[in-house]
C-alpha cells in the first residue's frame, strides 16, 4: 500500500513538472529592425504575448537583411516586416500595387522557406511626396496629379529635396514623374542626404520632399502627404511574418497579435513615432501606454 502511495505521488509530481515544463517552455523571440517604428512594433508585440504567459525575448536593433537571415534560420521566431521589403528586396519580385495581392504574393512565396505571414495592418511606410501644409493648400495641391498639373503649368517653379537613390532609382523619382506625366527640371532637383530632406522643406529650401508615410518628422513639421492618387509607390504593410514552425506550436499568437493589425494605421504610427523621436519618450512607455488606453493591455 505504501508503496502504491509512493508510486502515485511520484506520478502526480511528475505530471505536475511536466505541465509546469509546458509553460516554461511557451518561449518566443521578437525581431526587429533599428528604427523607432520597429521597436515600438515589437515592444507592443512583447506586452501582448506576456500577457498570455509567452516568455519574450526581444533580438532588436538589426538591419534587414540580418533579421530576415535571423527568422530564417531561426534565431528570431517572428517579427512585423513590411510587404514591399520582402517582395522586393528579398523576393526579387516586380512591386505589386494592391496591398492585399502583394500580401498574397509574399505569402505564397515565403511558404518554401517555411515563414508563415498573418495580420497585415494599416500601417503602409513606403514612400511619399511631401509639402508644407500652408503651401499645398495655398497652391491647391492635394495629389500627386495636382502636383503633376501645377508642374506643368508652371514649369521650373517648385523645387524638391530628394537622396540620391530615390531621384534615380525606377520606382523612385523618375517613375513618379512618367507616372504622373511631369518632370522636375535637373536644377529643380535638390539631393541630400534622406534625412535632411523634410528639413530643407521645413526650412523652404525646397517645395517638395521625398518622404516616408509613417515619418514622425510630418507631424513636426507641419507637412502634408500628397495622395498618391495612381497608386504608383507599392504598398509597405507592416504584418508578422512567423517560423512556420512556431506558428503550428503557438497558433494562438495570430489571434493574440491580430489587435494590433486591427487598431494601428499609418497617422496613428506617425503620432507614435512622434512622441519617440521628437518629444524624447521611452519606447516602452510609448508602446504600453498606447496598448493600455486602447483597451487592448489590463494596467497593471
Amino acid at each position: 500500500m505504501r508503496k502504491s502511495l509512493t508510486l502515485m505521488i511520484l506520478v502526480i509530481a511528475m505530471v505536475t513538472l511536466s505541465a509546469c515544463s509546458g509553460i516554461a517552455g511557451k518561449e518566443v523571440t521578437v525581431g526587429g529592425k533599428n528604427f523607432t517604428e520597429q521597436y515600438l512594433l515589437s515592444e507592443m508585440t512583447g506586452f501582448l504575448l506576456e500577457e498570455e504567459g509567452f516568455k519574450v525575448k526581444q533580438m532588436n536593433n538589426l538591419g534587414s537583411s540580418v533579421v530576415r537571415t535571423a527568422l530564417e534560420n531561426g534565431q528570431v521566431d517572428l517579427m512585423w516586416e513590411y510587404t514591399g521589403t520582402a517582395l522586393i528586396t528579398y523576393m526579387g519580385e516586380e512591386p505589386i500595387a494592391d496591398p492585399q495581392q502583394a500580401f498574397d504574393k509574399v505569402k505564397d512565396i515565403d511558404r518554401a522557406d517555411d515563414i508563415h505571414w498573418m495580420n497585415m495592418s494599416q500601417v503602409n511606410n513606403t514612400y511619399a511626396l511631401a509639402m508644407r501644409s500652408e503651401q499645398a493648400q495655398e497652391l491647391g495641391i492635394e495629389s500627386i496629379s495636382d502636383l503633376a498639373e501645377y508642374i506643368n503649368e508652371n514649369p521650373g517653379e517648385l523645387t524638391m529635396a530628394s537622396d540620391a537613390e530615390f531621384a534615380n532609382r525606377a520606382d523612385g523619382l523618375p517613375g513618379v514623374e512618367e507616372t504622373y506625366g511631369f518632370e522636375f527640371g535637373t536644377a529643380q532637383i535638390n539631393q541630400m542626404d534622406i534625412g535632411l530632406t523634410q528639413r530643407a522643406l521645413d526650412n523652404e529650401q525646397v517645395d517638395v520632399s521625398v518622404a516616408f508615410e509613417t515619418d514622425a518628422t510630418i507631424k513636426n513639421y507641419d507637412l502634408v502627404i500628397l495622395e498618391d492618387n495612381e497608386q504608383f509607390f507599392p504598398p509597405y504593410r507592416a504584418a508578422i511574418s512567423i517560423n512556420q514552425e512556431v506558428f503550428e506550436e503557438y497558433p494562438e499568437i495570430e489571434d493574440i497579435t491580430a489587435v494590433l493589425a486591427e487598431n494601428l494605421d499609418s497617422s496613428i504610427m506617425r503620432e507614435l513615432n512622434y512622441r519617440v523621436d521628437i518629444e524624447g519618450e521611452s519606447v516602452s512607455v510609448v508602446a504600453y501606454e498606447w496598448l493600455v488606453d486602447n483597451g487592448l493591455l489590463d494596467e497593471e
